[in-house]
């Protein structure tokens, strides 16, 4: 059970403009970290236009986006952010179940392309360490341009804030839709 009670529109009709707005920008649901995130309503619009644009205007293609953020909520052990993307984003992207369960192996693994692996590598070493050597950094820019390795960078930054925040205060996955 989340640390701080949700709110939506319905307890807080003061916030129902803004409930409109996050619930159009994510496939018709107000999802439980909005929610939680009503309680400041700056914070609310700021984080989805920000995740907006980590997430939809960038030049990472949608595959590679999407194993990233899985690969980051496994590391994390965030079951909310793995249950948000698997299946429903995956899926439309090409992933497939095999990928995303060989994503807890991925060094093994025979589904991945060495670009992606860089950016796995470079996922793990700025989840686990923050620190990222050379040669973990020098791989990732054999395959990816400047712009893009800014826009790696922040999608991995961003949703390990993600992960922190939603396991500080405790933000409980979507119950399954009837």
């Amino acid at each position: 059970m989340a640390r701080v009670p949700l709110l939506d529109e319905t307890t807080n009709p003061e916030l129902a403009a803004l409930a409109a707005k996050l619930r159009a920008g994510r496939r018709g649901e107000l999802i439980n970290v909005y929610r939680l995130l009503l309680h400041s309503p700056p914070l609310a619009e700021s984080w989805f236009e920000y995740s907006n644009a980590v997430r939809w205007k960038t030049e990472l293609d949608g595959r590679l986006r999407e194993l990233v953020i899985v690969r980051i909520a496994l590391i994390q052990q965030s079951e909310y952010i793995y249950k948000q993307h698997v299946p429903a984003l995956t899926t439309p992207e090409g992933i497939t179940e095999a990928d995303c369960a060989a994503l807890s192996h991925w060094r093994l693994a025979q589904n991945f392309s060495e670009r992606e692996r860089a950016a796995f590598a470079y996922a793990d070493t700025m989840t686990r360490d923050v620190e990222v050597p050379d040669a973990v950094y020098e791989e990732v820019a054999r395959h990816f341009n400047g712009r893009q390795i800014v826009e790696l960078t922040v999608l991995i930054g961003a949703y390990n804030m993600n992960t922190r925040v939603l396991a500080a205060l405790r933000i409980d996955p979507q119950a399954a839709s009837t």
